[in-house]
């Protein structure tokens, strides 16, 4: 697909969706819950590591017996971490099929019960009717889908609330809140499906949520010698919400994708990317905390990236020798350029992994890295012996 291609179909999201009503208004995402194996270690590694803050707190002191939940907040990033209290409970059973990983992600809604009624009539499987909360501050209305594998989706509307999270909540006062290094927002979060249903997850987003694919690739465009795999990113109207959907495809040995099925055991969200105005700032600490990334690109990668970045290379602010030193892959479209760079995977399995990503007025999705990336990750297979 070529530059003109990417930017008539990623940037037509206006017209494609004038004159139309959304009948699925998202204001953006609200949260993201991990199911983890152990809620309150995970959240001293993601305060410690990526600089989140501790803001609620859910669990036998609050009156819950079955689980405890931990919510960190670092700048528009909401991240609930969950742990089961029992083993005979629906969170210890995915834990065990799935390990640590992205059960819930939270869409910030207007109407709660609206979104619930207009996604399940449009064919979603329902996961929680919805449910009024209350407490001192106020109420939140919640509802829930399903969608691939065993994610859900739900709608939180809290125009009603003034606490500090959700009903059921205490403030999470901590003495320990290392500074945050920088992360401003989710930017997108990308699924892993099955063999040959990523066109069955666009056609849900499409007809359930009323999404649009805005880019496609395929594996001619995202292949190494070993390995390859297809994406195609869909939209929701106002652009707020972006998730990519993956499939595996055939290669020489098993890619990234297969190998994610494979641990995970089923679909389910292999990274968030959360966005970022000073990536070397945001990298440089992240290392220094410990986040380990993907191994760094060759030299020849960082001689090319002025060509790469055509007409915005008097723009770039960035010096590619401390680019090239920190692993940080550069990208430009027709609007400008980006800066990403993706960690290793944050638990044992080689699933759930993070992206950090700068955006300098591009929209893409870092095409032009795709190679180099996907090497990077092959190196790492190979060391797992997962190749």
């Amino acid at each position: 697909m070529s530059t003109n291609e990417i930017k008539n179909v990623e940037y037509g999201l206006e017209k494609i969706f004038e004159g139309a009503q959304d009948f699925l208004p998202l204001n953006g995402t609200d949260y993201v819950e991990f199911y983890v194996g152990n809620a309150k270690q995970s959240a001293h590694f993601y305060k410690t590591a990526f600089g989140f803050q501790s803001l609620a707190y859910a669990g036998l002191e609050t009156g819950l017996k079955d689980r405890a939940s931990y919510v960190l907040k670092q700048d528009k990033i909401r991240l609930v971490l969950t742990t089961p209290l029992h083993s005979d409970s629906e969170i210890a059973e995915h834990i065990k099929k799935h390990g640590d990983g992205v059960k819930v992600i939270a869409l910030w809604v207007d109407d709660a019960a609206k979104s619930f009624e207009e996604t399940v009539k449009r064919g979603a499987k329902p996961f929680m009717e919805p449910r009024v909360e209350k407490d001192e501050h106020g109420e939140v209305v919640r509802s829930g889908i399903y969608t691939y594998g065993e994610t859900v989706h739900l709608f939180v509307e809290r125009k009603n609330y003034n606490g500090t999270f959700l009903p059921g909540y205490q403030p999470w006062v901590s003495d320990y809140n290392p500074t945050p290094v920088g992360l401003k927002f989710i930017d997108h979060m990308v699924g892993n499906v099955g063999w040959n249903q990523m066109n069955t997850w666009v056609k849900w987003y499409e007809d359930v949520m009323g999404f649009v694919n805005f880019l496609s690739f395929d594996d001619k465009q995202i292949h190494t010698e070993y390995s390859a795999l297809m994406s195609k990113v869909m939209s929701n109207g106002n652009g707020r919400i972006k998730f990519p959907i993956n499939e595996p495809a055939e290669g020489k040995k098993k890619s990234q994708i297969e190998e994610y099925l494979e641990f995970y055991e089923g679909s389910g969200v292999q990274h968030l990317a959360v966005a970022t105005d000073d990536i070397i700032s945001t990298v440089t600490q992240l290392r220094a905390r410990g986040v380990e990334f993907l191994s760094a690109p060759p030299a020849e990668y960082y001689a090319e990236v002025p060509a790469r970045l055509g007409v915005h290379v008097d723009k770039m602010k960035e010096d590619i020798a401390v680019l090239s030193k920190l692993g940080i892959l550069v990208d430009a479209d027709e609007e400008g350029y980006l800066l990403q760079i993706f960690t290793k995977p944050v638990e044992d399995r080689p699933t759930l992994f993070f992206e950090i990503i700068q955006r300098m007025g591009a929209r893409g999705f870092g095409a032009g890295n795709f190679k180099a990336l996907f090497e990077s990750i092959e190196r790492e297979q190979e060391k797992r012996g997962t190749l």
